[in-house]
């Protein structure tokens, strides 16, 4: 060892592993299981500073198989066009018996089950596929197929059964005999699962007419279950103790998993929650004083205690599939007819979707899909290899659940008056009612946004700081001076790229094709500096930055958006670049590198020594701002691409169940808007010969029976453009009630009859 490595390790690598570990909170046992599930992917290139285009370019994405394929235009399609939401939602409050018995009849409660248990053995790109389409016709079917296939006793049987656990219960699960729920939200216990106060005691006790049966004594008291209330099987998170000693040396285990039979003696299914008019099964449940046997445990006594990292492992795959997959297909739904709504409802002669004020949420719309869409298909490829992105899950759920929040809010303010009126024709209304509730499960997004992504992210994707953190624990001088020097090296890096990027926009950077280089340079631009950003937080805040919920809150939307719009140009380029989807690449690429850009500015405001990092600010951004959001003539652009049929509009809604049937609640919509474009200039024919005098008719359809009279307009374009007179009416009815369903208020005259149907 040299006299310079000496003299570096006593003066400066020793005193900044001992300051390293006075500062730092020391890492709990459920957070280091947390840390240890899961792995990083594509958020630790972004971390890097200096992301590897070509690992993403050379990514093969998720195909279906012909298998995959099939199950999605017979049994999907088939239950979709079965499914009457009103009816689930106004007069059943349940599915149908008929639909229950069709899913358990198709194994859709078994999708992620592999074939040699009766399962489906589904890939996740098919998983999401499914749940996407069966959320475009109904959130409560949707969420009845996703909770079996997602966080829940099938998947912890998969990895952690026991092979007689896997070889009974698998194939019940496959074919619903059992449904399964899974009991881990309590009263006193949300967010913070890991604090789960229910316990469980392990003791000896007669059991079904055996003697002295090793076991567990449970108390526990358990809400917001889904599939509570009709589950046949309950997945059961506890605290295990062992004050006997009858299994070790531990009193206490930690958190364990059991496998219970809701009919068991002693079990409690309570009455159903109601989650905002969506009446899918969930509710409470509890138990007093339940004997369990030790092998009802998921993997038997050799998991006793490794219960939460168990789960948060499930968790991270589930939630980077189902909710992301159900938020993308109230997206396409909102970008599809919302947009033929557009142009088939007039106002002052003109489709609203002409009017500027109406293009910028319709672009939104549109444009939020397209993000959407990328991010799924590339997190269920991520999946589909093997990885097991809990970072990335975690910030897919937040970001896409989000983002569905607000275009489904852009979609009602441009439906109007339909979008509010509730009734059978409303396609829009129980989605809205349904947006609080994925913004609060499987990780509320408060607690994901500004605790969870860039908290484990700067643990788990940054080269080298987790690496200090254990060397500084174990006081190892040696191995915290190999990786103190190592990420120096990193911060002088990331420091030299940022400057480099920010004097020269990063022209130099070669990624992707002409039609998308530029965003890849903006991408490596503002990768570098969060990067340098990250460390600047990490060392000027120390343990503190983890207290400091706004500016993680920050640093997570960044990293989101920078994954986001990575997915972004995948997904052009996979699609084959076409032409047409030029404006949804340029708005989605311009959203999501502008939000980035903003966070990044907001964290600057805030962090400490503000001479120093308004200094870094500069360094970075030398010009100003150098982003900007979508302009008013992409804006258009994006927007008009709803209007009409296009192969660009089916890309972007594909995988969402499409009609033209005018008596279905989208249908008629899609219906109006081929009615009215293939009507349009015969509609403009009319209007010029209204505006010449040559017609006295006052309204529209005697204006149409007048030049049919008269000859200026023949039989065939007359029928035709009554055709799409009344398209348009049916499209844009609102339901009427009966007078009985308001008579309990006594506001609604009992004899009195309303027609509101508006053309």
């Amino acid at each position: 060892m040299s006299w310079l490595t000496e003299y570096r390790r006593r003066h400066i690598s020793r005193p900044l592993m001992r300051l390293m570990k006075q500062q730092l909170p020391p890492i709990s046992r459920t957070e280091q299981e947390a840390l240890d599930s899961g792995n990083v992917w594509w958020d630790s290139e972004l971390f890097s500073g200096k992301p590897d285009w070509g690992r993403l370019h050379t990514l093969p994405i998720s195909k279906l198989n012909a298998e995959e394929q099939a199950f999605l235009e017979g049994p999907v399609e088939e239950l979709c066009r079965r499914l009457d939401d009103w009816r689930i939602t106004h007069e059943l409050y349940d599915l149908p018996p008929d639909i229950w018995e069709f899913l358990k009849q198709h194994r859709f409660f078994g999708m992620i089950i592999p074939k040699d248990y009766g399962g489906l053995g589904f890939s996740a790109l098919a998983h999401s596929q499914v749940v996407m389409k069966v959320s475009s016709r109904s959130a409560t079917a949707a969420v009845t197929v996703m909770v079996p296939n997602s966080l829940g006793p099938g998947e912890l049987l998969m990895k952690y059964g026991t092979q007689a656990q896997k070889d009974y219960y698998l194939p019940r699960l496959a074919d619903g005999r059992e449904i399964p729920c899974f009991a881990l939200t309590g009263p006193e216990a949300g967010s913070d699962a890991s604090s789960i106060p229910d316990s469980g005691v392990v003791c000896r006790q007669d059991f079904n007419g055996e003697k002295n049966v090793l076991g567990i004594r449970l108390n526990w008291e358990k809400r917001y279950i889904t599939l509570g209330p009709v589950a046949t099987l309950l997945g059961l998170a506890f605290q295990l103790y062992d004050p006997e000693h009858l299994l070790g040396e531990q009193d206490g285990l930690g958190i364990t998993v059991a496998l219970i039979p809701t009919h068991h003696k002693g079990v409690e299914i309570g009455t159903r929650h109601y989650p905002l008019d969506i009446p899918f099964q969930n509710g409470p449940n509890r138990g007093r004083d339940v004997f369990i046997p030790l092998d009802w445990l998921i993997g038997g006594r050799e998991q006793a205690g490794n219960g939460w990292r168990m789960l948060v492992e499930c968790l991270g795959e589930g939630r980077g599939i189902s909710l992301p997959a159900l938020s993308t297909g109230a997206a396409k739904v909102a970008s599809r007819y919302t947009g033929a709504y557009a142009r088939v409802r007039q106002q002052f002669g003109m489709p609203i979707g002409q009017f500027e004020g109406v293009e910028e949420p319709l672009a939104r719309i549109l444009g939020n899909t397209y993000i959407m869409d990328a991010g799924r298909i590339l997190t269920a490829t991520a999946i589909d290899q093997g990885q097991r992105p809990a970072v990335i899950t975690a910030l897919l759920k937040y970001q896409l659940t989000e983002r569905m929040r607000r275009l489904v809010n852009d979609a009602m303010d441009i439906s109007g008056g339909a979008g509010i009126c509730m009734g059978p024709s409303n396609y829009l209304a129980r989605a809205y009612q349904s947006i609080p509730i994925g913004i609060t499960v499987e990780g509320a997004n408060i607690l994901t946004r500004s605790l969870i992504v860039f908290g484990q992210g700067a643990m788990r994707c940054h080269p080298w700081l987790l690496k200090e953190i254990r060397a500084a624990q174990a006081e190892d001088d040696e191995a915290f001076d190999s990786v103190f020097l190592g990420h120096v090296r990193h911060i002088l890096a990331n420091l030299g790229r940022s400057v480099w990027y920010g004097l020269s926009n990063a022209v130099f950077v070669t990624s992707g094709s002409p039609l998308t280089r530029r965003h890849y340079r903006n991408l490596s631009r503002l990768s570098s500096q969060f990067a340098l950003l990250a460390d600047y937080a990490a060392l000027s805040l120390g343990g503190s930055l983890k207290r400091r919920e706004r500016l993680s809150g920050r640093m997570a939307d960044i990293l989101a958006n920078l994954y986001l719009c990575s997915a972004v140009l995948k997904h052009f380029e996979d699609q084959g670049e076409p032409e047409a989807d030029l404006p949804l690449l340029e708005y989605a690429s311009a959203l999501t590198i502008h939000r980035a850009q903003q966070a990044m500015l907001a964290a600057f405001h805030n962090l400490p020594r503000p001479w120093l990092a308004k200094t870094l600010r500069t360094l970075m951004f030398p010009y100003g701002k150098p982003f900007s959001p979508p302009d008013d003539k992409l804006i258009h652009q994006v927007a008009r691409l709803a209007l009409e049929p296009s192969a660009t509009r089916d890309r972007l809604t594909a995988g969402v169940y499409i009609t033209n049937d005018p008596a279905d609640r989208m249908g008629r919509i899609e219906d109006a808007l081929h009615k009215t474009l293939a009507a349009a200039e015969i509609e403009k024919q009319l209007r010029k010969l209204l505006k010449e005098g040559k017609l006295q008719a006052h309204t529209v359809d005697e204006a149409i029976a007048e030049a049919r009279d008269k000859g200026l307009l023949d039989k065939f374009s007359a029928e035709r453009l009554l055709a799409a007179r009344k398209a348009v009416q049916n499209a844009t009815r609102v339901d009427d009630f009966p007078a009985e369903y308001f008579r309990k208020s006594g506001s609604y005259p009992a004899n009195q009859q309303m027609n509101t149907q508006s053309g």
